[in-house]
């Protein structure tokens, strides 16, 4: 793929930023903002991205007459498919990449395992999965190039902290003889509270989007301290996504910066950095039903990865974060 090299930042800064002026204005010519292309790389990346790089999570959400969703989700996301997904990363010189089942898709992952596919080998995945998947469905899903499933809290509603350390623990007794992770997506608290089921797991642990810790609380927020001890223990990874999610500062975040140096600080190889593409808006709003389609958060890609550079200002950590560890953890 030797579009993806790299010879220095002026050689295609101009590229990519024309390459993104043309999708924000085909976006914004769109009908419906739901239907438009989804947010891309407007500004170049401020750094030498090292060849092999990944984006460690992002979503596909396809023709809903191909793939429906589930009756039960809470949002209903525009599409978001996978060529939109590749320009993408050919504008941040990412070269691999990972498709994480959104909720929206229940335990049908069939769009999620097409977009991989559709990806080729540059590509892996996270499916969701309940009771009723079989042994053999799970041997099935690895064929296509799962590598771990999906615990989402977040999403799921759940508020008993005795009904997460279950459903964490079912998913670890699931996954351990395969040579999979189980990714969990929650709230600080409920990561602190099953940090000793993480740090006992005989299988990776990755936590989702910073643990969803406030930038406004900053390092010394309650919870934060025990994520740090997983990620030291080399029990825990952490994906460096989505700080919209948890920053007042658009566009950079820059008051996520204490908690990710933190975070690369306790152990760099346990890092990983996702841009959460196509950036689904998924909260419950007033007046939204989870029918009505949600707009996505608009993000420029290109200066959310460049925030890395802010984060791990040190070339070999950044190979770190976008090429080894994810090597490591899905087998690339």
């Amino acid at each position: 793929m030797a579009e993806h090299r790299h010879t220095g930042i002026g050689t295609y800064s101009r590229r990519d930023v024309l390459l993104g002026a043309l999708t924000a204005g085909i976006a914004a010519t769109s009908a419906h903002r739901v239907a438009a292309l989804q947010a891309q790389a407007v500004t170049a990346v401020s750094f030498r991205v090292p060849a092999g790089a990944c984006d460690c999570h992002t979503h596909a959400f396809g023709d809903p007459q191909q793939f429906p969703m589930a009756p039960e989700r809470v949002y209903t996301p525009g599409r978001a498919t996978v060529p939109q997904m590749q320009a993408l990363h050919r504008a941040l010189h990412t070269e691999r990449v990972v498709l994480v089942q959104p909720s929206v898709y229940g335990t049908d992952n069939r769009c999620t395992l097409d977009a991989i596919k559709q990806n080729g080998s540059g590509a892996r995945g996270v499916a969701v999965i309940d009771a009723t998947t079989s042994d053999s469905n799970l041997a099935d899903l690895a064929r296509q190039g799962i590598r771990g499933i999906r615990i989402n809290l977040e999403q799921g509603g759940v508020t008993d902290m005795a009904v997460a350390r279950q459903r964490l623990q079912a998913a670890i007794d699931r996954v351990k003889a395969l040579n999979w992770h189980v990714e969990i997506y929650a709230r600080l608290e409920f990561i602190a509270g099953v940090t000793e089921q993480i740090l006992a797991s005989p299988v990776p642990i990755v936590i989702d989007h910073f643990a969803r810790a406030a930038a406004t609380d900053g390092v010394q927020q309650p919870g934060f301290d025990l994520v740090l001890r997983a990620v030291r223990a080399g029990h825990a990874y952490v994906k460096l996504s989505a700080p919209y999610l948890n920053s007042t500062l658009a566009p950079d975040y820059g008051d996520m910066a204490p908690l990710a140096k933190a975070l690369i600080g306790a152990n760099p190889d346990r890092m990983l950095w996702g841009s959460d593409w196509p950036h689904p808006d998924a909260r419950i709003v007033a007046g939204r039903k989870a029918t009505d389609p949600a707009p996505a958060y608009q993000v420029d890609d290109g200066r959310l990865l460049s925030q890395l550079a802010a984060w791990a200002p040190d070339e070999v950590t950044r190979k770190k974060i976008l090429v080894d560890n994810p090597a490591r953890l899905y087998g690339f």
